[in-house]
């Protein structure tokens, strides 16, 4: 068995999941394992049901931006049928699972930059997007995107080197996918099967959050806020104090620290 193989029968073998990843579409090149995705939920796909590939052509991560998934990496999109009060939970769940599975697997102690990048040593190892379509008031299917930056030089690819890392860069050391995407797959159905005391991830997201208490920039659409990030509602959104003492709720945006 190679070390390096995400088929899905390696994958899927032994996997202590009810339902998260026992059943893997698998690509060895895909445009976006979002795209499709999202055309396995319409068609019906199993609840659990995880989109792999090796390499992404056109991989995207949040507000449009580019995703670059060379080999070495992990790119996965699962598919959720949640009930409607869950979709609030799902970035921080996912961020969350990611945490969790680095941690377990490496030793590292990543943190999370609101709303859901999780970096190491302030640089960034994983991207997650949140796609839910919602008719009528219930949901008909939510996928979440990650994109885990697994064995990558960054010096490689010098757009995103001032600001990405990867966790064989932070370790000096190649690292099994396989390991990482086992722990992740169990990481991402444990804390969904949490959502029934969604409260307790919250806590949990709110304490990894490596934002708060710090000066930030946030850009919320055309919109740019400045101030002290002071803290996160339920629902996810980030309360930011102004210099002026005014207090907005930001729901999305992009963070950077103030200089």
């Amino acid at each position: 068995m190679e070390v390096d193989d995400l088929s899905p029968e390696v994958v899927t073998w032994g996997l202590a999941t009810q339902f998260v990843g026992q059943r893997i579409v698998y690509h060895p090149v895909l445009t976006s394992t979002m795209d499709v995705a999202r055309q396995e939920a319409r068609q019906g796909a199993a609840e659990g049901t995880v989109v792999l590939a090796d390499r992404q052509t056109a991989g995207r991560g949040r507000m449009e931006r580019v995703w670059l998934t060379p080999g070495g990496n992990i790119a996965l999109s699962l598919i959720l049928y949640p009930p409607l009060s869950y979709l609030p939970y799902l970035i921080m769940l996912a961020s969350l699972a990611v945490v969790h599975g680095i941690e377990t697997t490496t030793g590292l102690k990543p943190q999370i930059k609101w709303p859901n990048d999780v970096l190491i040593n302030g640089k960034k190892v994983c991207g997650i997007l949140i796609e839910s379509d919602v008719q009528g008031g219930s949901v008909s299917y939510s996928i979440i995107g990650i994109g885990l930056n697994v064995n990558l030089d960054p010096a490689d690819f010098p757009e995103i080197s001032p600001i990405a890392t990867s966790l064989s860069h932070e370790l000096g050391e190649d690292i099994s996918r396989l390991k990482v995407l086992r722990c992740l797959l169990t990481e991402l159905e444990g804390l969904y099967l949490r959502l029934s005391d969604a409260g307790s991830v919250f806590r949990e997201w709110h304490d990894n959050l490596e934002t708060l208490g710090r000066e930030i920039e946030v850009q919320s659409g055309d919109t740019f806020y400045r101030g002290l990030a002071e803290s996160v509602e339920v629902d996810g959104s980030l309360l930011l104090r102004g210099a002026d003492g005014s207090l907005s709720r930001i729901v999305a945006g992009d963070v950077t620290l103030r200089r």
